[in-house]
């Protein structure tokens, strides 16, 4: 152990640990989850500190060697590097003060070691005058929030939906001429083809995407700048536009500086309208996963229309069961999501007077949404979806057993007498065809013309084309 002091004394810390006494002191306090913040967001934090010693060496504030030693130091912290040296549990101090002040000394101590001065010596750098310079940690914290979550957003959640995307429309095409019998309230509805089914749901993950690039605008806006409570005390009028742009050109992103930074701190409605469309996503997710692990079903007692893929066995007493175990994983990655995105509802109402007071949360959930969902939705795309096969016979069976076929005679019976033909077939197990040509209500081409599926399953063509009812 080595001894480092802070404002409030002395520390024992490990000798190999690149944090001081005031990290410390926030291990000892906290000693709650055993989960630290995420990594993510300590990496955007690493980026925010290479952003504003920038910012303050272009405003004269900071020694060019003062900044090169920070930002060399961040820069590890950025790329992951020393991630290992980020002991603080989430469950702390409502503003994330504990994690700034350990950016800080990790900052500042692994300067030290860069210039050849021991670790605590605070020396050439210190991690209150020169690693924090203008910042504080109550808009600091929310501006690395912000940065984090919307490079996993742009970099982790987006590109894993774009790839599940790919794999549902490749599926689309695949199956654009399989008839299927369609389902509404869980009963017969109309044929449509498999592919249009499939459409939908690679439709939904369109907008999936859509709404992460909402997500990722949601969080445009930063607060650094406005300091203790979004006055911007002792910061250089200047230094937060520096820092944005610094920013900008580091992630590819678009931020600006918040319009009012008094809301910046003060509220993380942000946080909470990201959250939204993290639960839309995980929405979109399950209704997917349930489909298709409802279409699986079977193999002999259930719907059975399609296929997919054998993954593991399904049961320790069953043999030769096979179960739709990645559906079952999606809609749990989901359900957690959604409560992930709930807590950080909840966390959104916490914003007492000047600052919110519950980021280090809506840090740690954020992320661990972004990356569950991501990580199942790729695993879904290839482990589930690529490998679906299509069963035409059993798709064909059900469309052929179908009553709703009825629909179609609509223009050429009229509501009311279909539906006597619908109830007469069902009650004697008899077929539409035979109940109609029996009755003489058409004659047999007609009929066969009209009840032809693939027709039913092409919007202004055939016989529902202009069809009334």
């Amino acid at each position: 152990m080595r001894t480092e002091k802070d404002s409030m004394g002395v520390m024992s810390v490990p000798d190999d640990a690149l944090y001081g006494a005031s990290t410390r002191r926030a291990v000892l306090n906290f000693p709650i989850s055993g989960r630290p913040m995420p990594e993510g967001f300590i990496r955007g934090l690493g980026l925010v500190k290479i952003a504003c010693a920038c910012a303050n060496e272009e405003l004269g504030k900071l020694p060019a060697e003062k900044s090169r030693l920070i930002r060399q130091a961040a820069r590890e912290v950025a790329d992951g590097k020393l991630t290992a040296h980020f002991p603080v549990d989430v469950f702390q101090t409502g503003s994330g003060t504990s994690t700034n002040m350990n950016a800080n000394e990790v900052i500042a101590n692994r300067a030290s070691q860069l210039a050849g001065e021991p670790l605590g010596s605070k020396k050439p750098v210190h991690p209150n005058d020169d690693v924090n310079l203008g910042q504080s940690s109550n808009d600091i914290i929310p501006t690395a929030l912000h940065v984090s979550v919307a490079l996993a957003l742009s970099h982790v959640l987006r590109p894993a939906l774009v790839h599940l995307h790919a794999v549902l429309d490749a599926k689309a095409d695949a199956f654009a001429r399989i008839v299927k019998i369609g389902r509404t309230h869980l009963m017969d509805a109309t044929p449509l083809t498999l592919g249009q089914e499939f459409s939908g749901y690679a439709a939904q993950i369109a907008k999936a995407i859509e709404r992460t690039d909402k997500a990722v605008a949601a969080l445009r806006e930063l607060a650094v700048g406005g300091t203790a409570v979004g006055t911007g005390i002792n910061c250089h009028p200047e230094f937060p536009a520096k820092v944005v742009r610094f920013l900008n050109e580091e992630t590819g992103l678009d931020f600006i500086e918040a319009e009012n930074h008094f809301e910046a701190q003060a509220a993380r409605d942000d946080a909470v309208e990201v959250a939204g469309h993290l639960a839309t996503i995980a929405a979109s997710l399950v209704k997917i996963a349930n489909d298709l692990r409802l279409l699986g079903s079977g193999p002999r007692s259930g719907l059975g229309e399609l296929r997919l893929p054998a993954t593991q066995p399904g049961s320790s007493i069953m043999p030769g069961k096979v179960n739709p175990v990645m559906s079952e994983m999606l809609v749990q990655v989901c359900t957690y999501a959604q409560g992930l995105g709930q807590m950080v509802v909840l966390c959104g109402r916490d914003g007492h007077f000047e600052l919110n007071v519950t980021i280090p949360l809506i840090a740690y959930a954020l992320h661990e949404a972004v990356n569950v969902l991501a990580n199942g939705a790729r695993q879904f795309a290839d482990a589930c979806v690529a490998g679906i096969e299509a069963d035409e016979v059993r798709c064909q069976e059900l469309v052929d057993r179908s009553l709703m076929l009825v629909t179609a005679l609509n223009p050429y019976l009229g509501y009311d007498t279909a539906a006597a033909v619908t109830k007469e077939a069902f009650s004697t197990g008899k077929t539409l065809r035979e109940i109609v040509l029996a009755k003489g209500l058409m004659d047999a081409a007609a009929l066969d013309a009209a009840l032809e599926p693939l027709s039913m399953t092409k919007p202004g063509e055939g016989p529902l084309a202009g069809g009334g009812g």
